[in-house]
């Protein structure tokens, strides 16, 4: 990572809790080889020795992921002002599952696996500012649908907007019930079988293609690209490391 990438990084990674375990020798060198799973998609102990001792960045990994430390990572970045925060959007992408990734202790379901007409994928649901950038995310089988997800994606933590953006799988009645319950404003096309027309704002609605171009941002990550992880949490704590990458980029170039 650059020096302005760890300038952000170093004052979460080194400070202690008791989650945290032995500090690591270097911080930054444990961080990159995280990076370079994420990147790469390659198993663990493939990590390559100038970046420290397989197991040990693992278990550190696992320390901080325990720890909800990339979550702050993402709560920290939400508030720094890039994006106005009246404006958000969600959709979701399916990704394929590799076939070492069924092999979780609970069952494929509870771990978001499951077979679609792409064959063993997951589907990965995004919330995001005006911007597209993440600020949270639910995995779930890949044959599962859309709205599924509209009610623990709108649960997690992200302040409120006044507009939400979303395709026309999210157009229910349910839904667009709650997001006025919420004074929110949908901009969601009606499906072709509304027996009234729904009126949207078809300019704003163009702007959806900003959450749909992050999902490419993000795939560019191997290990994002292809589910190789058993355990979803552990495959959405490399999808909120490789988010909180990626803003840190439109950051530093704000």
């Amino acid at each position: 990572m650059i020096d302005a990438e760890w300038e952000f990084f170093e004052p979460f990674v080194v400070a202690g809790g008791p989650l945290s375990g032995r500090p690591p020798s270097d911080h930054r060198r444990t961080l990159d080889g995280i990076f370079w799973i994420t990147r790469t998609g390659a198993p663990w102990r493939d990590l390559p020795g100038e970046l420290g001792k397989w197991n040990s960045v693992y278990r550190q990994f696992l320390r901080w992921s325990r720890s909800g430390l990339w979550d702050l990572l993402l709560e920290a970045l939400a508030d720094s002002g890039v994006a106005p925060k009246t404006i958000q959007m969600i959709d979701s992408t399916v990704i394929r599952a590799h076939h070492q990734a069924a092999g979780g202790k609970r069952g494929t379901q509870n771990q978001g696996l499951g077979r679609s007409r792409g064959g063993f994928t997951s589907k990965i649901h995004a919330r995001t500012n005006g911007e597209g950038l993440p600020l949270g995310f639910v995995i779930t089988p890949g044959e599962a649908h859309d709205a599924t997800a509209y009610d623990a994606l709108m649960k997690q933590e992200a302040d409120r907007p006044k507009t939400l953006l979303a395709d026309k799988a999210y157009d229910t009645d349910a839904i667009r019930a709650d997001l006025k319950r919420r004074g929110i404003k949908a901009v969601i096309p009606p499906k072709a079988n509304r027996k009234v027309a729904i009126r949207y704002n078809k300019r704003l609605y163009r702007e959806r293609n900003c959450i749909e171009r992050v999902f490419g941002h993000l795939k560019i990550n191997r290990a994002i690209a292809t589910r190789y992880d058993q355990l979803a949490e552990t495959f959405l704590d490399l999808l909120f490391l490789a988010s909180a990458r990626y803003w840190l980029k439109v950051v530093h170039a704000a």
